[in-house]
């Protein structure tokens, strides 16, 4: 059996990540692929019902506590099924994962991004995307589409424009430091195009023999 492999899509709120999740993991299954889509926070209830806790914008959570609940939700979905998923075999994508904690939490609350990083180790014990596809928008490129959607924006969503900068700063950060997992593409693009670039950006995975499943961020990076 092939050994798994884990797809993150990140970006800012209005990017289009999950746009994009699902049209390849249409694409990717319609190519006989083994595809799991899931999202973060949630995936699994425990991790859903942590979701709806921290987007409740009628809560007041502290920085800390906010990136703990972010950790927790995270540790139970790679617990209950990305960790399996992976053994089995399966292509993972995952709308959000860990980067997300580093950019929000680490770069917009400035809780650091080392700091962050260590919670979310323990929380995946260690566990590392094959590769990360980064959507690239501006903060107010991503604002303006947000403000088109239905439903009321959360608490996270909220935030001012200098939150969302500190982020997209710290993301450009994390693709600079992890070029070789990390590829950005730009998401004002219309989406066929953004499509053709994630295919590109794994391609290499997908003709490639698959890495074993038990990866893990090497100690002291």
């Amino acid at each position: 059996m092939a050994a798994g492999l884990l797809i993150t899509i990140e970006g800012l709120d209005g990017a289009g990540k999950s746009t994009l999740a699902s049209a390849l993991a249409d694409e990717l299954r319609g190519r006989g692929e083994r595809v799991e889509l899931l999202r973060e926070p949630g995936g699994v209830e425990t991790s859903e019902r942590i979701r709806a806790l921290v987007a409740d914008p009628q809560l007041e959570i502290g920085p800390r506590a906010e990136a703990l609940l972010y950790a927790a939700a995270r540790a139970q979905l790679v617990s209950e099924r990305v960790e399996p998923l992976l053994a089995e075999g399966a292509i993972v994508l995952l709308d959000r994962f860990v980067d997300s904690s580093l950019a929000y939490q680490g770069g917009g609350r400035g809780l650091g991004v080392a700091e962050v990083r260590a919670v979310n180790d323990f929380a995946t014990r260690g566990l590392v995307p094959d590769r990360t596809l980064l959507l690239s928008i501006s903060p107010k490129g991503g604002a303006a589409r947000v403000g088109t959607r239905a439903h009321a924006r959360d608490r996270v969503e909220r935030e001012d424009d200098a939150f969302f900068d500190a982020i997209a700063s710290a993301y450009e950060r994390l693709a600079r430091e992890e070029s070789d997992r990390i590829r950005t593409l730009d998401a004002s693009q219309p989406r066929e195009q953004v499509l053709t670039d994630a295919l590109e950006a794994i391609a290499d995975l997908l003709s490639g023999e698959r890495r074993a499943p038990a990866r893990t961020r090497a100690a002291g990076i």
